[in-house]
């Protein structure tokens, strides 16, 4: 899967939408690698009127006080509240998955967006950030409409190239028309939330390659860098340290010498 399509025709709208909407493969891992291994350091001077930190750091909440120890007791009982609501009808929902699997279609062993809880995820952040409700609902409304204007029928039902058609007038931010502008908006909105609610689920993780902390094997300097410094290993640490077969045990260097 070397880059992930947009749309199923091959013209160059699509080809540009595949760089520019969607990065390809190599850009997305180096994205996402970047977020997740970066972390951030700070410094600073206390002075005489700042407390210093504690010296001991307290106990950890239990998981019966906590639930899962990852989250306090309001943020979970905020969680539980809004995924007992629903924002958007079933209408919007079906409209939602269509433009999702446009966005990201099923490809060779991979799913499509709405396969792998895309659209449980976009339900879930409407309620968790309000802010977005009224511009996707609008964004709804709007791509029914000129889906009725154009073939007199709403989005969801049109033939998938009618719904290929009202896309590529939106897709393209530095391309559309001014009374395509609401549109374009909506949908990158909607190709935002999108590509996070697939990146970050099982799936979209997989796709990218990342794996996480996992421990690997070191099978010690290169030759040819130790050779440009004239040095090399002896042989106690190629016998000890560079098998890659005993990765596991633990070394004993109780009698090593230098």
């Amino acid at each position: 899967m070397e880059s992930i399509r947009l749309f199923d025709s091959r013209n160059e709208k699509n080809e540009y939408l595949k760089l520019k909407v969607m990065d390809r493969r190599k850009s997305l891992k180096a994205m996402v690698a970047g977020t997740v291994t970066s972390g951030f350091m700070f410094t600073a001077c206390l002075t005489d009127t700042e407390e210093k930190a504690p010296q001991s750091v307290p106990d950890a909440p239990k998981p019966d006080d906590n639930y899962d120890t990852t989250r306090t007791v309001g943020e979970l009982k905020r969680e539980e509240a809004l995924r007992g609501k629903e924002y958007f009808t079933q209408h919007e929902l079906d409209t939602l998955a269509v433009l999702a699997d446009i966005i990201i279609p099923a490809e060779g062993e991979y799913h499509s967006a709405s396969e792998v809880g895309v659209i449980d995820f976009i339900a879930y952040i409407v309620l968790d950030m309000p802010h977005h409700q009224l511009p996707l609902r609008g964004g709804i409304m709007w791509i029914d409409n000129q889906s009725n204007k154009r073939f007199n029928k709403i989005f969801k039902d049109a033939t998938k190239e009618q719904q290929i058609q009202i896309v590529d007038d939106i897709a393209y931010p530095e391309e559309v028309k001014p009374e395509h502008i609401q549109g374009e908006r909506f949908f990158s909105r909607l190709r935002d939330l999108v590509a996070t609610g697939y990146f970050t689920s099982k799936e979209g993780i997989a796709y990218l390659g990342y794996v996480g902390n996992q421990p690997n094997v070191w099978d010690g300097v290169p030759e040819e860098v130790l050779a440009q410094y004239n040095m090399k290993y002896d042989q106690r640490t190629l016998e000890v340290s560079i098998k890659p077969e005993e990765r596991n045990q633990i070394a004993n260097w109780e009698n090593y010498k230098v």
